[in-house]
């Protein structure tokens, strides 16, 4: 696991980033949380850190502030969050080589992405290969699979992204890009390769398969059989098959 030091001077908004947000499933322990810059920058400088999230307003020392002293130890990255939008706070945070600039609210994929991103830099610099903790996206792939396998009759992107706690559109996102395929075509990949292994047994009446698969409509199983497979349900039942996927 990769220390992480959050700073906020908002009890409520360090309780929320803390202890809210799943850190050990990308690789990361929440090692100490400050509420002010001075506290934060005294632990750094007697303990090993990995990474320092920061708020940039502060009483006393700001968040660029704590920055611009944490350049001395160059082994710990730092992430920036706050409410301003302010070019010129944007633009002192890039010029000192922060990892991440995060606005307010902070959106809970961007922190993901944020993090995840960091941990792979970190993997590569330490080159920690072997016994690395599963990461973010590998279990939401990993928890949706499991949900289209056990739910597949009526499972639904919506329901999926319940299941996982995000929106339905930044999962159909993200399950493409990270497991190279679409929701509903991994769907209708599970629906087709068991509807193929009941065919196989002649109690199975096809439109029965149809309704077992998820298909109200007997006929658009059919032809959504068809397409997958090149032949129609009852040419695949009696031994015809053509070149599939």
């Amino acid at each position: 696991m990769y220390r992480l030091v959050i700073v906020d001077d908002e009890e409520k908004i360090l309780d929320g980033i803390s202890q809210l947000f799943p850190w050990n499933n990308i690789g990361f322990q929440v090692v100490a949380r400050f509420t002010d810059a001075f506290s934060a920058l005294s632990y750094a400088e007697g303990n090993p850190v990995d990474v320092v999230m920061t708020d940039i307003s502060m009483p006393e020392m700001n968040g660029i502030g704590l920055t611009k002293e944490l350049l001395r130890f160059p082994d710990i990255k730092i992430v920036i969050f706050s409410s301003y939008r302010d070019y010129e706070y944007m633009r002192a945070a890039i010029r000192y080589g922060i990892s991440d600039y995060l606005l307010k609210p902070i959106r809970y994929e961007e922190l993901v992405a944020c993090f995840d991103n960091i941990r792979i830099q970190l993997d590569e610099k330490y080159k920690v290969v072997n016994d690395r903790p599963k990461t973010y996206y590998e279990e939401i792939i990993k928890r949706v699979d499991n949900y289209l396998l056990n739910n597949y009759q009526k499972a639904s992107l919506e329901g999926a992204a319940e299941t996982v706690g995000l929106s339905p559109n930044y999962l159909s996102k993200i399950y493409k890009e990270k497991s190279g395929s679409g929701f509903m075509e991994k769907l209708n990949r599970i629906r087709m390769e068991k509807a193929s292994e009941l065919l196989m047994d002649p109690n199975y009446k096809s439109y029965e398969i149809a309704f077992y698969v998820g298909y109200d409509n007997p006929k658009n199983f059919s032809r959504a059989f068809k397409t997958y497979y090149n032949v129609s349900p009852m040419d695949y039942r009696n031994g015809i098959r053509k070149e599939n996927r």
